[in-house]
């Protein structure tokens, strides 16, 4: 699947006066895919469960939405418009898929009680203290907290990317990446984005708390090879919470749906 082709599966909602994209399609009890910081719903393509509803959006700055510069990009107006997307699709109960900081996005929506059958938690920085800062995510974080003037440099960019991987990215993965990354100038907005990481630190024991008091399914797919959301994040959890269940990766890295999408979607049809 291209870019375009995917564009064309879904469409754009006017949530709070923004476009948002979303593609959703299929029947059946619905899947709902949050994705991660800097990438996009495109990341689930290859993992979209048959025979179920599935629904992919682009959080605010990411993707195929809109990219304002004027936003704060917090991870609790993130949950909002989750929330607000699933509203307008009239979408109730489901399962919530996060990856990065979409499981963030996940936790904020069970602290507020939204009804989750289940939920499925990729390599994401769950614990504050465990993380382990990319060089890339350090760089953008002592730069002020404002719009950048000019584009992100091409090569910095992509081997920020790459350098988050464990299986090596192909050249066109990387370009597919870079690609809705600075569609609208959305690489100027980085410095941004970036700020989530002082929000999870500010907000860590509600979050934390919500993934714990979660009553119903909480599964983890994660990446060992992570650099950044560390397997020990996978493993505290469960040991705060022994009824989680952990899968664990040896050979992959950060993004699981790309580097392994067969394993992902096995996992995610596991009853």
């Amino acid at each position: 699947m291209t870019i375009s082709s995917w564009q064309a599966a879904g469409r754009h909602l006017t949530i709070g006066g923004r476009r948002i994209f979303v593609v959703d399609r299929g029947t059946g009890a619905p899947v709902v895919f949050v994705h991660g910081f800097p990438g996009s719903s495109y990341d689930w393509r290859s993992v979209l469960p048959p025979g179920r509803r599935v629904i992919a959006l682009d959080l605010l700055g990411f993707g195929l939405s809109d990219k304002p510069s004027s936003d704060r990009y917090s991870l609790v107006s993130q949950a909002d418009l989750v929330w607000s997307v699933l509203k307008e699709l009239g979408v109730g109960s489901c399962t919530l898929v996060g990856h990065d900081i979409g499981d963030t996005v996940i936790a904020e929506l069970l602290h507020r009680s939204f009804p989750a059958d289940r939920v499925v938690l990729l390599n994401g920085s769950i614990f504050s203290d465990l993380v382990s800062l990319s060089l890339g995510q350090k760089l953008l974080l002592a730069l002020p907290d404002r719009r950048l003037p000019v584009g992100v440099p091409g090569p910095v960019l992509r081997a920020s990317l790459r350098a988050t991987f464990a299986m090596p990215p192909t050249a066109a993965l990387i370009a597919e990446m870079e690609s809705l990354i600075r569609l609208q100038r959305g690489d100027r907005l980085l410095t941004r984005q970036i700020r989530y990481v002082l929000e999870r630190r500010r907000n860590q024991l509600t979050w934390t708390r919500a993934l714990l008091d979660y009553p119903g399914r909480l599964d983890l797919l994660w990446g060992e090879r992570d650099p950044i959301a560390v397997p020990a994040m996978a493993h505290r959890l469960r040991s705060l919470r022994p009824e989680t269940s952990v899968t664990l990766w040896s050979d992959v890295g950060h993004w699981p749906a790309l580097e392994a999408p067969e394993r992902v979607l096995a996992a995610l049809a596991s009853s």
